[in-house]
């Protein structure tokens, strides 16, 4: 069985740097985002039209590639997990997650025994049809493999904030800007940005303190390099709408003058 690149990048204390996925769904996106540098792109389920068909195909050619993706399910409960897992996703983006017990249920659904209740699909995209060693040992491996990113979007998820990083199985956290700044009320004002660096700046110290990953979305290069300074390790860099719609826009206002 192949190991996880992103989960090997991080454990050598190597910068990820990806991107999201919401609008391409030709699995040779992920062939062009390898050529330009990236270390791996996150694909979106919750607010993109993505089904399993492509991520399925997305995960084989990941994995022909070496070059990871994670996947944003819809909801981050044992149907979705069990199903990504399955078809050869390495990388789980966690969404909602609200407090300990969930992030509890989603270790218990993304690790095999003795770690969790991760249901067992036998031979699999997930295993790469590698049936050498025992299946303990197999298992074994893969649960080393899974990595697993969770989301806090609302205030009241940080209540749970230091529970939740301590918690083995839980790899590293970010925050949901977007939904984030909605629950808290700042959304679109002028304090929005303030106060999510001030949650920012509670996600890495939880990571820091519990020997986990911090990760950050980052709609600007100097926002990705003011995180990466700070000691995050995982970083998406946009999106492929947006990186798109911006260079689009550049080049025909240039060019109509």
């Amino acid at each position: 069985m192949q190991a996880n690149p992103l989960r090997a990048g991080i454990e050598r204390g190597e910068l990820q740097l990806g991107t999201w996925v919401n609008l391409v769904h030709n699995p040779a996106i992920l062939t062009l985002l390898k050529a330009a540098g990236l270390d791996f792109a996150r694909v979106d389920m919750e607010h993109a039209s993505a089904s399993m068909e492509t991520i399925a195909n997305m995960a084989v050619l990941a994995r022909a590639l070496n070059f990871p993706i994670a996947v944003r399910p819809p909801k981050a409960n044992r149907e979705w997990i069990t199903r990504l897992l399955d078809v050869g996703v390495w990388n789980l983006h966690c969404p909602q997650v609200e407090n300990a017990r969930h992030a509890a249920e989603i270790v218990a659904a993304s690790r095999y025994a003795p770690r969790g209740l991760r249901g067992n699909a036998g031979h699999s995209p997930g295993t790469d049809y590698d049936i050498t060693g025992t299946a303990a040992e197999r298992r074994a491996f893969a649960n080393k493999q899974v990595f697993v990113t969770v989301m806090f979007e609302t205030a009241a998820a940080f209540d749970d904030l230091d529970e939740i990083a301590a918690m083995d199985g839980i790899d590293a956290l970010t925050i949901g800007p977007a939904d984030l700044a909605q629950d808290l009320g700042v959304f679109g004002t002028p304090d929005q940005a303030k106060i999510l660096d001030e949650k920012r700046d509670l996600i890495l110290a939880a990571a820091r303190k519990h020997g986990k990953t911090c990760a950050m979305l980052c709609s600007s290069q100097e926002q990705a390099k003011q995180w990466k300074e700070a000691g995050a390790l995982l970083l998406a860099y946009s999106s492929d709408s947006e990186v798109l719609h911006g260079a689009y826009s550049r080049a025909i206002a240039g060019i109509k003058g």
